[in-house]
């Protein structure tokens, strides 16, 4: 089976920190993933590497293989990958009209300019994804109005608008309150059953979908744990990469964890 992507001996450093130190990921064709760990454990970072948005020290011993190939035109992957992150929680503040939002998906742009010409096709992609997410009725709504649950959907539309075969879920349902994660969560499962891979990082264990087997535990910059999930997500386990007790419970394919 081919590799989604091929991450080997990521080291990232920021004022002086290691973010990532000596990380290695990959994905197989058809697999999902949930990174868990805690504030600061370089759970974001990775997937910014991931989508080549953020870029390692050039060791010798670094690689990064992503869709069979080492090289990319940047213009050329993005339309390959969808992303959503806490980093564009900045589109919440737009004027621009949801439907804008989702069209200039198939442009890498946050909304449009001068020199973008959408077209018919574009627009009708953009309600297809926009009905996808249940807010075709919202599309001339423009985003500054809209609530935290109809954001995320817009951005999740915007970042699915090209159909790419990996998405990069990163908090994508931060936020919400407990029925609106429940819907997200149904339209996510969809997109699992339509052959796409997923990567989500989240702080929420009922955020990790059944048909998401394998979890990456993360603490420190490092990944400390990677296998499947009914071995992983333990009190005992979460209890030690947390550093407190935790307590986890386990329902209807969905787990939750308090402390």
């Amino acid at each position: 089976m081919a590799k989604v992507f091929d991450i080997r001996n990521i080291w990232v450093r920021r004022d002086g920190k290691h973010i990532l130190s000596g990380v290695s990921l990959s994905l197989e064709e058809g697999e999902n993933v949930a990174i868990i760990g805690p504030n600061g454990s370089g759970k974001s970072t990775l997937v910014d590497v991931i989508a080549r948005r953020t870029y390692p020290l050039a060791l010798e011993e670094y690689s990064h293989t992503i869709f069979g190939s080492d090289r990319w035109l940047i213009t050329d992957l993005r339309p390959l990958i969808g992303h959503v992150s806490p980093s564009e929680d900045h589109f919440f503040r737009q004027s621009y009209k949801a439907r804008e939002i989702v069209a200039s998906g198939l442009y890498s742009s946050l909304g449009f300019d001068f020199h973008h010409r959408p077209n018919q096709e574009d627009w009708e992609k953009a309600d297809e994804a926009l009905e996808f997410f249940g807010m075709l009725d919202k599309k001339d709504r423009q985003m500054n109005t809209l609530s935290t649950g109809e954001e995320r959907r817009v951005l999740l539309a915007r970042a699915s608008i090209t159909n790419p075969p990996l998405m990069l879920l990163d908090e994508a349902t931060s936020g919400l309150d407990f029925p609106s994660r429940a819907d997200l969560r149904s339209v996510i499962s969809t997109l699992i059953n339509d052959k796409r891979s997923i990567v989500m990082v989240t702080h929420e264990l009922s955020e990790i979908l059944p048909e998401v087997r394998r979890v990456v535990l993360m603490k420190d910059g490092k990944i400390v744990a990677d296998g499947d999930k009914d071995d992983l997500l333990t009190s005992s386990i979460l209890s030690d990469l947390y550093s407190r007790k935790v307590t986890v419970a386990y329902s209807e394919g969905i787990y939750s964890a308090f402390c």
